[in-house]
């Protein structure tokens, strides 16, 4: 394929990807994260997800955590970028990071269901494993960074003066208005018909704008729309240029390397399969099918296994993002870990499933 087709490509993926993404995942996602920023408690992230926080509250917490949230690799990226903003510790927002997109309930209900009670179950402790040790592994390795953060963070008094500064909302009016955006995002994400969709989505927003106009100052609300716009500016630009790239990196891999390279459960082939689903692009669900496919076309079930646990963690955009919001090593180890224990999870497990 030349230049023109790879760009066309290209251009027909993004435009794939606006058309069935923008609305109901991204634009949730990107309220959800300005609403983080403008609203949560620093004092309520400090306490479960706080770097002093005891470690097997904060990351048995951010593991699953993500289990009710239908998101992808892209789409959680601007709910990572909010809690750190809000005084998350590294280690449990990467917990949070990897946990979001690899382990919520559709996913693992429809991986047990087409794929098998094996790839699923085994993808359930995977996920939920790794997002507490490569969590672990990340505050560890970056520890003195962290430190720094935390002491510039507490000296700060304006962080912590949410509620001595500002109107502080009951409690369970934050839990309406983030349980109603969290199910907007949720149900955008279900396969239904598109009427029945569009019918419940407007309904929910439209229970958002009454519970926002009854609780919420202007003030308030303009600050919520700037919190939004900043991660938009932050986030979208290099996301739609990752994705475009994507699909300019698909065409060009051969048809025929699946069963040549993945076939088998090799080090080499689990290797391969974890990069591929690293640089990926998988919407919501659908890396499911997806594996199902490649299963079809011989893939291993050690490979199929390490793609699923890279592949919805990471891809090519996200990566991109990353590395403009975390810096380049931070962002560097963390990919490398997924990678590295995607692969070798799929190794172990090829073992024993033949």
């Amino acid at each position: 394929m030349g230049f023109g087709g790879l760009l066309m490509e290209g251009l027909r993926t993004l435009y794939d990807y606006i058309l069935q993404h923008t609305l109901f995942c991204l634009i949730p996602a990107f309220f959800i994260a300005g609403g983080i920023a403008a609203f949560l408690n620093p004092a309520a992230v400090m306490k479960y997800f706080g770097p002093r926080t005891n470690k097997a509250l904060a990351y048995s917490v951010a593991s699953v955590s993500g289990a009710i949230l239908a998101v992808c690799s892209c789409t959680v990226l601007p709910l990572f970028t909010g809690i750190r903003q809000k005084g998350a510790g590294l280690g449990p927002a990467i917990a949070f990071l990897y946990s979001a997109p690899a382990i919520n309930i559709l996913a693992m209900t429809y991986s047990m269901n087409l794929l098998g009670y094996d790839l699923g179950i085994a993808r359930i402790i995977g996920a939920v494993g790794f997002a507490c040790v490569i969590g672990l592994i990340m505050a560890a390795v970056f520890h003195r960074e962290e430190e720094a953060r935390v002491r510039a963070a507490e000296e700060d008094e304006e962080a912590f003066a949410y509620e001595g500064e500002g109107r502080v909302r009951p409690g369970r009016q934050n839990l309406a208005y983030f349980g109603v955006m969290i199910a907007i995002l949720v149900y955008g994400t279900a396969k239904m018909p598109t009427i029945i969709k569009y019918a419940g989505e407007i309904l929910l927003t439209a229970l958002l704008i009454y519970l926002v106009r009854r609780w919420f100052t202007r003030e308030e609300i303009r600050n919520w729309f700037s919190e939004t716009w900043h991660m938009v500016k932050l986030i979208l630009p290099v996301l739609l240029i990752g994705v475009f790239l994507v699909g300019i990196v698909k065409e060009l891999i051969p048809s025929d390397v699946i069963a040549r390279y993945v076939g088998g459960n090799t080090v080499g082939g689990n290797a391969i399969a974890s990069v591929s689903g690293a640089l990926m692009y998988f919407a919501t669900l659908t890396e499911v099918p997806i594996v199902k496919g490649l299963l079809e076309l011989g893939m291993g079930r050690g490979p199929a296994l390490a793609l699923m646990l890279a592949g919805p963690a990471l891809s090519l955009p996200s990566m991109i993002v990353l590395i403009r919001v975390m810096g380049f090593k931070k962002a560097g180890a963390y990919i490398l870990l997924v990678c590295l224990f995607a692969m070798g999870t799929g190794y172990v497990f090829g073992m024993f499933a033949g």
